[in-house]
């Protein structure tokens, strides 16, 4: 007919309630949709590229009910998150740093390597600088 329905007596019958925008963004706010696809781009019957695509839209109480937090412990989008990863480094730094100086093999550094910070030190000339040394102690012992 038209938009308004009538009654057998003539008079108009209520339709089904009008929702506006906001009505719906709320409920679907307060329930959560998910929308979920998938695009996939084949030549010749070989695949050659896949996306999926995930779309969860809900408030973030909804979003926490159902387990999702990622926001709160991603850096890039959490300055609490960027907080925490920056102190976690550090600890695991200093932990790292007081086994290094507690480990009983460090040897302290030859006076080469302390002149030149940035060189690496050369294992040849180690290995004969201990040679010559060897080698001074038995002409030591022979004489």
């Amino acid at each position: 007919m038209t938009d308004l329905d009538f009654s057998a007596e003539g008079r108009p019958v209520p339709g089904p309630a009008s929702t506006n925008l906001a009505d719906i963004l709320e409920r679907v706010l307060d329930k959560g949709i998910v929308i979920a696809g998938d695009i996939k781009i084949d030549l010749l019957d070989i695949e050659l590229l896949t996306i999926r695509l995930r779309l969860f839209v809900a408030s973030v109480d909804t979003a926490k009910k159902a387990g999702i937090d990622w926001w709160e412990t991603d850096p890039a989008l959490s300055s609490r998150a960027s907080r925490s990863a920056l102190q976690d480094e550090n600890r695991e730094l200093r932990e790292r740093l007081e086994a290094l100086e507690a480990s009983p093999d460090r040897t302290a550094p030859r006076d080469a390597d302390k002149k030149d910070p940035g060189k690496a030190p050369d294992k040849d000339a180690d290995e004969n600088a201990d040679k010559n040394a060897d080698k001074k102690k038995r002409e030591a012992a022979r004489s």
